[in-house]
């Protein structure tokens, strides 16, 4: 439910300030980031419309703010169902048989590895601990992991606003869809059965191990999901 406000305090050096609701009740811390359009800067005595949640401590916080004359996006709702739609296509594919089942597998190995990684960077940047870098989330998405990033922006609301981020995220997803599309023709689907014979007779050879640094992000991925609990509404 949408409320309406006053900000009575601003700081806009730090980026945040508090709003009295129209309504009674306790003020409402709001940050920057909360801010439908990052153009504007509030000021105080001015209108606000938000949406109520609360911070970890459980006090009243705002999100998804609008100042007069802003609109608020819903873009979020589209995204996902694009992520829906792509699974729903390759699925289709797999099961009429148009592509391995292994590719299906892949995707959606790739998108669940990819929302613990956001998930996984979300309680670090909360926590202030080590950071999994964008570069990683990219590649992750590129590889295949996209639909789960998709996911993860709108429901950890994690890499959901920053501009630089999402243009290159973006990039990544039409480089992938690129890719898929061209292994539905003939010639794309060989070379990927070809390499795929290549990879699976890599991982049988005895004697071969894994390299433990090339597994560390997956294995901390892993362990974090066992012992800790994420925040969903805050944006990092």
């Amino acid at each position: 439910m949408r409320t309406k406000g006053k900000i009575t305090k601003w700081n806009d050096d730090k980026g945040f300030g508090f709003i009295t609701p129209n309504a009674a009740g306790k003020q409402v811390f709001i940050h920057i980031s909360a801010f439908n359009n990052r153009s504007r800067r509030p000021e105080i005595d001015q209108e606000v419309t938000y949406t109520l949640t609360t911070d970890k401590s459980g006090k009243p916080r705002a999100e998804k703010a609008t100042l007069p004359g802003d609109k608020l996006r819903k873009n979020g709702a589209f995204s996902i169902i694009i992520a829906v739609a792509f699974l729903f296509v390759i699925s289709f594919f797999a099961i009429t048989g148009k592509i391995p089942l292994s590719l299906l597998v892949i995707y959606f190995a790739g998108s669940i590895i990819t929302f613990a990684a956001y998930a996984f960077d979300k309680s670090a940047a909360q926590r202030g601990a080590w950071r999994t870098s964008e570069s990683t989330l990219h590649l992750l998405s590129l590889v295949g992991g996209w639909p789960g990033a998709i996911f993860a922006q709108q429901k950890l609301r994690h890499k959901s606003k920053k501009q630089e981020f999402r243009f290159v995220f973006w990039i990544t997803v039409l480089l992938n869809v690129g890719v898929f599309s061209w292994l539905l023709t003939p010639n794309g689907m060989t070379t990927f059965q070809l390499y795929s014979t290549k990879i699976g007779i890599l991982f049988k050879s005895p004697g071969r191990k894994i390299c433990p640094k090339n597994n560390m992000l997956i294995l901390q991925i892993f362990n974090f999901l066992k012992s800790k609990k994420i925040t969903f509404y805050q944006e990092i």
